[in-house]
């Protein structure tokens, strides 16, 4: 029986078509830009299931190198390498931090490089990513009792052992036989802290026991954060009855938080300060004499090195690079260790000199005048 259909049913069949085709492109829309806001992937990535490699990085605000650089660098040279990589940050957020260790592992990276925020917990990622056939490198910062496969850095005994050099340098070019100094050390929970602190002190240690310097107070900063370094500086100036010689600051962020005390007492200048990272800030502020010293550690090549061995192992090929051996306090770990540099007023250029920051940045901070007085 043929059936018949009126001009109205046949208007109606066609409206409910394309109402139907409408609603689905724009659930489809609604579906893209969903993802677009949820996903994390780097620009440096492809899509999320094709991800080899995964990146953690620890804060945004302890040191700008983090995101200004290592970031930049890492991404820059798996592009190079065609190899995907996501790269997050986990904001200080230990919790964070294991919640995208576990989107990685689920998106089926095979090596992932981690910045972790304490041992325990970087440890107990790298245990859960063994599980699942995953290599882990320790990047910068090396987890005590873990399981990673390699580990790259810099030799931060070295690095603290700069930092001590620099501050004796600073208190001999003014004349100080006699000194009363601070230290305003890095995270309890940060295995490097403890490395910068070894070489620092190593280097101050002598003339404290010789009573040429008295170590007026020792103190570490929860997490790096330069807000709580800042107070327990200036606990620390008013238990020296506000008067210092010098400030053995971990890095920069801690250093120039102790600057901004020493600012307010008008102290700054005249006591020496060190630091760490080269930033742009740092750089600016040794020139002007805020800071007496500071340490350059080369992050494009710790970047590079760090994917050299990724892509070696997302590639299957034989590591030939990790040279150098790190105790992890359980095992001896395959290691990558990089050189620092010193810098003071006289070395700046280097840093700029390498493209690692811009002149424009440090003069704009510094001043033209102080860049061109120092030759900047």
């Amino acid at each position: 029986m043929r059936k018949i259909f009126s001009p109205g049913l046949r208007l109606f069949r066609k409206v409910t078509t394309y109402m139907t085709k409408r609603r689905s492109a724009v659930a489809a829309v609604i579906a893209s830009a969903a993802l677009a806001l949820t996903g994390f992937v780097s620009a440096s990535s492809a899509t999320a299931a094709g991800v080899q490699v995964g990146v953690i990085l620890p804060d945004a605000a302890s040191s700008a190198r983090w995101e200004t650089a290592d970031r930049v660098f890492l991404a820059a040279a798996f592009k190079k390498a065609g190899v995907t990589a996501d790269i997050q940050n986990a904001n200080g957020d230990k919790a964070k931090f294991a919640t995208i260790a576990d989107q990685m592992l689920a998106k089926g990276v095979k090596v992932l490089i981690m910045a972790g925020l304490d041992s325990p917990s970087t440890a107990a990622i790298q245990k859960k990513a063994a599980k699942s056939g995953v290599k882990t490198i320790d990047y910068d910062r090396l987890t005590l009792a873990g399981s990673a496969s390699y580990y790259v850095s810099f030799d931060n005994v070295a690095v603290g052992k700069l930092q001590g050099q620099g501050i004796k340098a600073c208190l001999d070019a003014a004349g100080k036989k006699s000194a009363k100094i601070v230290y305003l050390n890095g995270s309890p929970t940060d295995n490097n802290a403890t490395l910068f602190k070894q070489g620092y002190d190593s280097v101050l240690r002598p003339s404290i026991k010789s009573g040429a310097y008295t170590l007026v107070d020792d103190q570490a900063v929860p997490d790096w954060d330069n807000a709580k370094g800042g107070v327990i500086f200036e606990q620390q100036l008013t238990k020296a009855g506000g008067t210092l010689d010098a400030v053995v600051s971990a890095n920069e962020g801690l250093g120039l938080a102790a600057v901004a005390v020493l600012k307010k007492n008008g102290l700054n200048g005249k006591v020496c300060v060190s630091g760490q990272d080269a930033t742009a800030d740092g750089l600016a502020a040794v020139l002007t004499g805020d800071l007496s010293n500071t340490v350059y550690k080369g992050i494009k090549a710790q970047a590079n090195a760090t994917a050299d061995l990724a892509v070696a192992l997302v590639k299957g090929k034989k590591v030939t690079t990790a040279k150098g051996k790190t105790n992890d306090g359980k095992r001896n770990v395959p290691s990558v260790l990089l050189v620092p540099v010193g810098i003071t007023k006289a070395n700046v250029k280097v840093v700029i000199a390498d493209g690692f920051q811009k002149r424009a940045d440090v003069c704009k901070i510094a001043t033209e005048a102080v860049c061109k007085a120092n030759g900047i």
